[in-house]
């Protein structure tokens, strides 16, 4: 209030500072430069040997008789005795009195052989070459 009594005693126009401010738009154009690029790729295959150490296990069964007979209630387990599993094969026989006869035990150990396995495979690499255009359409390779 102070400031519009001095302006109409003084006579003189108010003082006026113009404030700006910036605005910034952003968007985007597709522009054609007249330039281009090729790419050429190629698959070349080369064999590669795979030499490996494979294990291969093997079963061996033998048929041991036993003949024996097993007391009542007393039925056989499968057992191992050291790397053999041993299974029991049981039959019923017919005296006054049922009882289990162990017929025979099958023993099975396992025996493991190394053998080299030597094989060659084919393995496929790409090579990638790029060519640009410039504006005079003259080729440029990278």
């Amino acid at each position: 209030m102070a400031s519009s009594t001095a302006e109409s005693m003084s006579g003189q126009e108010p003082l006026r500072v113009p404030v700006y401010q910036e605005q910034l738009a952003v968007g985007i154009r597709e522009v054609d430069t007249g330039r281009g690029v090729r790419i050429h790729k190629t698959v070349a295959a080369h064999p590669v040997t795979i030499d490996e150490r494979l294990w291969r296990d093997e079963v061996e069964i033998r048929h041991v008789q036993v003949d024996r007979i097993v007391a009542p209630g007393e039925v056989p387990a499968t057992r191992y005795e050291g790397d053999t599993l041993v299974v029991p094969v049981l039959e019923e026989v017919l005296v006054v009195e049922r009882r289990l006869r162990i017929r025979e035990e099958l023993h099975i150990a396992r025996i493991r052989h190394e053998e080299r396995h030597v094989d060659t495979v084919t393995l496929k690499t790409e090579h990638v070459s790029v060519e640009r255009f410039d504006e005079a359409n003259a080729p440029r390779t990278e």
